[in-house]
């Protein structure tokens, strides 16, 4: 069994749920799953230091909870229970926040106290796909638990996955197996690590990368596993090392199509380009809320997009968002819930500040006291009352309370060197509850503000999706 975080409020609620989110994925053509890391080196940004982004994209009734653990030792012998096994703890384990499934022991993106940020992505391979084992999810929380660098967690991820394996369905109502890619860094460099069931293959970052669900290093490399070009040949997928192409060779075209992968690489490549030298955490969090350009609505999408939306064409849904500022001294992490373009994005601090408790409640139905379902619910009346039209209602509040939010975290940052602990964690927890009452208000508000309009009701299929998906989470959401 799963390891499981809380339980549901009722078995056969539950077991409905899962029904309903079964029956969607079978009646609509869906596309699934979607996420997209980002990163610029220090020599790609305004201040010249590392800037890290993510998006998780994932089931619409699935809430992403942030969660906090301290720098632990554990005694000697001790094991720890992954999501489907057990592995051996380590004497030491790193001070995390982590943004994970609410049933998952890993975590889709994190960071600790040494500065290491890790987003994970899911790929698919020509290698087969083992029943149990390490999720993506869980070999990013181990490697940030156990590494001060992102080199030292790139290490511990490859010797989990040679000696462990990656395996395990990644999704909680059917399965979905899987084998992932991740994009490591820390305050000085960052590495993309793609791997193929026990092979695997790296690349230092130079200046900018990014990664959306496919294979992506092909023929030059800085690390790989040994027999990687050997096992290819052996296999058929290229004669030497002189036609061997990682990505041609491992990787699953067709799931690549299915994924629209290539869509949204090539749109994070390009923001991160046009914008080399002059990157912030503001520019990251707008690509991460990026639709692709003007004139989009989810009604009527064709294809994927940074910021993920379900709808009957494309069953994924953005569930969290990350940007870290990985400075030298006193990062400054930014976590939003669900959608980030109708999201205020909460400062989180390392060293002991911890996030709000409240943080990490919400499962797969709809609850009054988890704020990820809170913004959630109101995320959905905008989109079954019309986009296009009522994000605007609500876009220029955001986009000032957001400015308000980076000059208190950022104030608060300056001002706390040289004091004592204890007056350091007070200060930047102020900081951090601040802004995380003051968006979940706003949330409420926003949303009793959006359920008032009149709005026409949207496309009959889009209409039944959503309609379904609200009556699995217990929400009630009337679209005129």
């Amino acid at each position: 069994m799963p390891h499981g975080v809380g339980c549901s409020s009722s078995a056969l609620k539950a077991g409905f749920a899962k029904l309903i989110s079964v029956l969607v994925v079978l009646y609509f053509v869906w596309v699934l799953w979607m996420c997209d890391t980002l990163v610029a080196l220090g020599n790609s940004t305004e201040d010249g230091s590392v800037v890290f982004g993510k998006n998780s994209d994932r089931a619409p009734n699935e809430a992403q909870v942030l969660r906090y653990f301290p720098h632990a030792e554990h005694p000697e012998g001790a094991v720890v229970r992954c999501t489907y096994i057990d592995v051996p703890q380590v004497h030491e384990t790193y001070e995390v926040v982590l943004s994970s499934p609410y049933w998952i022991w890993g975590a889709e993106m994190g960071v600790n106290e040494h500065g290491v940020a890790i987003g994970n992505e899911a790929v698919w391979s020509k290698e087969p796909y083992r029943k149990t084992g390490l999720l993506g999810m869980d070999l990013l929380r181990l490697a940030l638990e156990r590494a001060d660098s992102a080199r030292k967690a790139l290490q511990v991820i490859v010797e989990m996955i040679e000696k462990y394996g990656q395996g395990g369905s990644a999704n909680r109502d059917f399965e979905l197996l899987y084998h992932n890619s991740f994009i490591i860094a820390d305050t000085r460099e960052a590495w993309v690590l793609e791997t193929a069931d026990r092979f695997w293959v790296a690349e230092k970052v130079r200046d900018v990368r990014s990664i959306s669900n496919g294979y992506t290093i092909r023929d030059r490399w800085d690390l790989a596993s040994p027999g990687l070009v050997e096992h290819a040949v052996e296999m058929g997928w290229c004669e030497s090392r002189k036609d061997f192409d990682f990505a041609r060779c491992y990787g699953d075209a067709q799931m690549d199509a299915i994924t629209m992968c290539s869509e949204r690489l090539a749109r994070s490549t390009e923001l991160l380009k046009e914008n080399k030298g002059n990157i912030t955490v503001e520019l990251m969090m707008s690509f991460l809320r990026d639709h692709g350009g003007e004139g989009w609505d989810p009604w009527s999408q064709t294809t994927a997009t940074i910021c993920m939306h379900a709808s009957p064409s494309v069953v994924s849904n953005t569930a969290g968002s990350y940007v870290g500022h990985l400075m030298a001294e006193e990062q400054v992490h930014w976590f939003s819930p669900s959608s980030p373009c109708l999201s205020l994005y909460i400062p989180v601090f390392m060293g002991g500040v911890g996030v709000p408790e409240e943080a990490g409640k919400g499962e797969g139905v709809f609850s009054a006291d988890s704020p990820w379902w809170i913004h959630e619910k109101f995320v959905r009346t905008v989109h079954m009352k019309g986009y296009s039209r009522l994000a605007g209602l609500v876009k220029a509040e955001l986009d000032v309370l957001q400015k308000k939010f980076l000059e208190d975290a950022y104030s608060a940052r300056e001002k706390c060197f040289g004091l004592p602990a204890d007056e350091r964690r007070r200060l930047l927890r102020e900081a951090t509850e601040r802004c995380f009452k003051t968006a979940y208000k706003k949330y409420e508000e926003w949303g009793r503000r959006v359920s008032e309009e009149v709005a026409g009701k949207p496309p009959e299929k889009y209409y039944e999706y959503w309609s379904l998906q609200n009556y699995a989470a217990n929400i009630s959401i009337q679209p005129l």
